[in-house]
């Protein structure tokens, strides 16, 4: 279906199309830009473009592909960096140059390379629809191959490498089944039933494994202005968390630490299996100097991703950074199309899109040998001026289980994490405590209640202190504060380059145990 560009405003063109359908990907001009269709009025239609318009013009052609913007899901993904259409970047720049000036690239260059597919299934063997017909090789992780769009008795199924464009399975009534699939990214991808998994994420951080555990399927929030350390933070959960795979997005991010983070995964090495870091992660960028449009789609690229480890029976980490500037993306097209602005200018439909991403965490019961596979969620916020009450923070307040607040005082004075332990709250603590009591130490709660309590009453302390000086103090006030001290400096504070930048549940509780013991 074809129709013709008629007017042009940035990232948001216009074009007569009649027949198309809301949310169709299209190409653009004679250079194929990929786009979206957003808006429809009669024949003609509004569509965000993912790529640089500049040289479009009026009167180009404009042709719907009749199908929603998908992410391909199959083997190959791990150690790639994508862009917000899943187009492989290191690929592209190898072949293409700087793709944004040039034409438009549509295809995935992971389709050309085989893998090893395992049977489950024998011929003549009886299979129903979600059943796992095999399994793919990559990477040291299985792939499976399900039965989603048919079902009923194999024809053929044989051992072997095979090229993801080529069918697999073949079914009696004709159906060939394929090791990819194409899944609309702004659609769920239901996988079983959800199932609330009391395992936290064990990140190596102190201050949050002890005072603000994170869970697996659960969704983390970690807002802090411009300085607090918010990206360092983000990296060393990505490097440490006890995942099985980690889904990184850098959305509206400078390009250079990007660049940096990416160079440090590939130098990496798992400390829990022979291979680097960078193996099993997926990355999905669009930097602050890459189009507005792509960076709304990223973040949906990448949980798509998640889901479909998820099904698998894996645990998946997905880590944003950050979600004020999908936001401002979201504004930023909404100015464009001259939507009636809510809170700050932020479309209405903001708070709504962002309760409906973080929906799609959780933890699953998986149809692959019985598991149970999560996805979780470490969303970072930028907001202005570190002003917490600005609308984006206060929806992922509203929609989240863990809030880190990064505090610009502990930034400046050089205490990282920069995690303020009286603003920041877990909702999954009490959740969690069988799983500390059974696996690390009985009194792994109360030591956390009373390292709390002296930190409090130390806050207070000082504030008196300040009124009556360090002579008017009583001495036991004086060992609290003391006390308080070597918890911060000693407990708290982790250098994320140096060996104590992990710490694993047992090396935490006897390193608190031991401060507290000098009581």
């Amino acid at each position: 279906m074809k129709g013709k560009l008629i007017g042009i405003s940035g990232y948001i063109v216009k074009a007569r199309l009649p027949e198309a359908g809301i949310y169709d990907r299209v190409l653009v001009g004679e250079r194929e830009l990929t786009g979206e269709i957003i808006k429809i009025s009669g024949e003609d239609v509004i569509i965000q473009v993912y790529e640089d318009t500049r040289g479009l013009g009026t009167g180009e052609k404009v042709e719907s592909l009749k199908k929603p913007l998908t992410s391909f899901l199959g083997p190959g993904l791990m150690g790639n960096i994508f862009d917000g259409l899943q187009r492989p970047l290191e690929k592209i720049v190898e072949e293409e140059g700087s793709f944004f000036a040039g034409k438009a690239v549509h295809h995935f260059d992971q389709l050309k390379q085989k893998f090893t597919f395992t049977p489950l299934k024998n011929e003549g063997d009886s299979v129903y629809r979600g059943e796992a017909l095999g399994y793919f090789s990559d990477k040291g992780f299985k792939h499976y191959v399900f039965a989603d769009t048919a079902e009923g008795k194999v024809k053929e199924i044989t051992e072997g490498e095979f090229l993801p464009e080529s069918p697999v399975v073949k079914l009696e009534d004709g159906t060939d089944i394929y090791s990819y699939s194409q899944q609309p990214v702004r659609i769920p991808l239901v996988s079983g039933d959800k199932q609330i998994l009391k395992e936290p994420i064990i990140t190596g951080q102190r201050v949050i494994d002890f005072f603000f555990p994170l869970m697996k399927g659960g969704v983390s929030i970690i807002p802090g202005g411009f300085g607090t350390g918010k990206t360092v933070l983000e990296q060393s959960i990505a490097k440490y968390a006890d995942v099985d795979i980690v889904l990184y997005v850098g959305c509206g991010e400078r390009g250079n630490e990007i660049a940096e983070m990416i160079e440090e995964f590939t130098t990496i090495k798992d400390e829990r299996e022979d291979r680097l870091l960078r193996d099993r992660t997926v990355f999905v960028v669009n930097t602050s100097n890459m189009p507005v449009a792509a960076r709304e789609s990223s973040i949906y690229m990448a949980v798509c991703a998640g889901e479909y480890y998820r099904r698998m029976g894996y645990h998946v980490l997905l880590l944003a950074d950050s979600i004020s500037r999908w936001a401002e993306a979201l504004k930023e097209i909404s100015s464009s199309l001259e939507e009636m602005p809510g809170e700050e200018g932020y479309p209405t439909y903001m708070s709504s899109r962002i309760a409906s991403y973080v929906e799609r965490a959780g933890a699953v019961k998986t149809a692959v040998e019985d598991k149970t596979g999560s996805l979780s969620m470490v969303l970072s916020v930028s907001p202005p001026g570190a002003d917490f009450a600005e609308p984006v923070t206060q929806t992922l307040l509203q929609n989240s289980g863990v809030f880190l607040m990064l505090d610009r005082e502990l930034a400046y004075a050089r205490h990282y994490p920069a995690i303020n332990w009286t603003q920041s709250y877990s909702n999954y603590r009490e959740d969690l405590e069988d799983y500390y009591r059974q696996n690390v130490a009985e009194d792994w709660q109360n030591l956390r209640r009373e390292c709390l309590q002296i930190l409090k009453q130390e806050q207070e302390l000082m504030e008196i202190r300040q009124i009556v000086g360090d002579e008017g103090m009583k001495e036991e006030d004086k060992e609290i504060i003391n006390l308080a001290d070597k918890i911060k400096t000693e407990f708290l504070m982790q250098d994320a380059f140096s060996e104590d930048a992990y710490s694993t549940l047992q090396e935490t509780y006897e390193k608190i145990k031991s401060i507290l013991g000098e009581r």
